[in-house]
């Protein structure tokens, strides 16, 4: 049983600096977990089994529309480490509490590559599997090799495989069947001495040039994404919001070539033969949101994929954004796009 002051004391416990919207919503219980000792404890005790739980991380990519009337818990384990190298790879193993970006610049340090292009995601490291994050084409699950996780029923632990992920687009193994039924406590990345770099995507190479950089490598890439990231999105800390909110949809190339003779300038990019992924900043621009204010909420002037909280926003305001963007895309181009955060 875990110590009385880990969730007793933290009853109807503020959410509003746990989550990066800053929405003020508040949790019925509240408890952090500091070790995989305190997971146990915490399975075990009769509060957990009797609650409904939410595992956090950094809040990064989630909007609580209401009061949370279970219990939340905090994940804090700590450390990274390489647990074995040959001469081409290194596997670096990073604890789930974890900043995600402190990966990333510890890979950096030891000119890793593999995860370079995903700087400054904002989040831990237990959820990057979860939504296998990505950013300027690469995706974690491109370098994942394992993720290490606690069966939250039995207490087991139990180690999941690239394969056993079901990794897609934004999307896993962890979203879907097994949601809720696992701790990730840790995982392990297989990344490159000899890396190749990709600056094909987005404004990568644009922003090289522009930075006189002519020599590629683990730190110039990283800090070619990171200039953008900055340049193009509000920092939670300043304006609440949780990055992209929806994912690119991907429509049929049939569907793709009639919209392209409506819209000759609509961006696509292939994902197959048959398929297409549209950036969802672009059509949600083109029905008039970016800038937009509503209320206490809005899209953002410079990103109109980022949703933000201008200040007093309540979860509920944002979400109702969203749908109307939803509903807005979906009528003047035919193309549903879906949320990219975890709405609670």
């Amino acid at each position: 049983m875990l110590k009385k002051e880990y969730f007793s004391t933290q009853k109807h416990f503020p959410l509003t600096d746990f989550n990066t919207f800053h929405v003020p919503v508040t949790a019925a219980l509240f408890t952090s977990v500091q070790s995989i000792t305190d997971i146990i404890g915490l399975f075990k005790a009769d509060v957990f089994v009797e609650s409904k739980i939410l595992i956090l991380g950094g809040g990064s990519n989630i909007l609580f529309t209401k009061d949370f009337d279970g219990i939340v818990i905090k994940n804090n384990l700590q450390g990274i480490s390489i647990i074995r190298e040959d001469d081409n790879h290194c596997w670096v193993k990073c604890a789930s509490g974890e900043i995600w970006h402190s990966i990333i610049m510890y890979c950096v340090e030891r000119n890793l590559g593999g995860i370079e292009n995903l700087s400054l995601i904002p989040g831990t490291v237990g959820a990057a599997p979860i939504q296998n994050i990505g950013a300027y084409g690469v995706e974690l699950k491109d370098v994942l090799e394992e993720v290490e996780s606690i069966d939250i029923e039995t207490g087991e632990t139990k180690i999941f495989t690239n394969a056993d992920c079901k990794f897609g687009y934004r999307d896993s193994i962890f979203k879907n069947e097994l949601k809720n039924k696992y701790f990730i406590t840790n995982v392990l990345l297989k990344l490159n001495k000899h890396p190749e770099f990709h600056i094909s995507y987005g404004a990568i190479q644009q922003t090289l040039d522009k930075m006189g950089i002519t020599e590629l490598s683990v730190k110039t890439i990283s800090d070619a994404v990171i200039h953008i990231r900055k340049s193009k999105l509000p920092d939670p800390a300043v304006l609440g919001n949780a990055g992209s909110f929806f994912k690119n949809p991907t429509i049929s190339k049939s569907q793709y070539e009639i919209l392209k003779k409506a819209f000759s300038d609509i961006p696509g990019y292939k994902v197959s033969d048959s398929e297409v992924k549209v950036p969802a900043g672009w059509l949600i621009e083109q029905c008039g949101w970016k800038g937009k204010r509503v209320g206490n909420t809005g899209a953002h002037k410079d990103q109109a994929l980022v949703l933000v909280n201008y200040g007093n926003a309540t979860g509920k305001e944002i979400y109702n954004l969203a749908m109307e963007i939803k509903e807005s895309v979906m009528k003047k181009f035919g193309i549903e796009i879906n949320p990219e955060v975890n709405i609670i």
